[in-house]
């Protein structure tokens, strides 16, 4: 009897192990490769976000699922000198327990070019403000404390520097004029 269950098992599996394999059409291997590239793209995509000052444009991403790590320009947040713009730049993750926890499971990656120092800062700061406010579980008490604290954080400020005329050495001034 025990002999008898071992050649059935045995035939099943030299079955199973013979039969020919019917290839997926080209089509249907096509299907499957978009279907897990959309599935790897749904995973990693990032929230982005765009802060302005002055000249300044700072575009944020923050890609969720990651160590909590902070870029600007491809630089560590950790390495801007003075410490008043690297604190200027973290403001937004700083201030509250919920923007902090969100900042920690995410990787923001910040570019920002045009305009000085100061106001890359302020756009950047912009800019990861924004995009924390999308990520956040509770967008609107979040949205609402930025607002309170500091309407800048999400409002772009929208003053630029007027334009130099002439007849004058700066946008209002005039040249002095000598009558002797």
């Amino acid at each position: 009897m025990a002999e008898s269950k071992g050649i059935e098992n045995l035939e099943k599996e030299l079955e199973t192990l013979y039969q020919p394999k019917v290839q997926p059409g080209k089509a249907q291997v096509k299907r499957q490769q978009a279907a897990k590239a959309t599935k790897k793209k749904a995973a990693k995509t990032p929230l982005l976000s765009k802060g302005k000052r002055k000249r300044a444009v700072a575009r944020a991403s923050l890609l969720q699922g990651g160590s909590g790590r902070v870029t600007i320009n491809g630089v560590d947040v950790a390495l801007i000198k003075p410490r008043e713009i690297r604190e200027l730049i973290l403001e937004p993750i700083n201030i509250t327990d919920a923007a902090a926890q969100v900042a920690k499971s995410a990787d923001i990656q910040v570019s920002v070019y045009g305009g000085g120092f100061s106001g890359q800062a302020q756009a950047a700061r912009a800019a990861i403000a924004k995009a924390i406010v999308k990520a956040s579980p509770s967008p609107d008490s979040l949205r609402s404390f930025y607002m309170e604290y500091d309407r800048h954080l999400l409002v772009d400020d929208t003053r630029e520097v007027e334009p130099k005329k002439f007849k004058g050495p700066k946008a209002r001034a005039r040249f002095q004029k000598s009558y002797r």
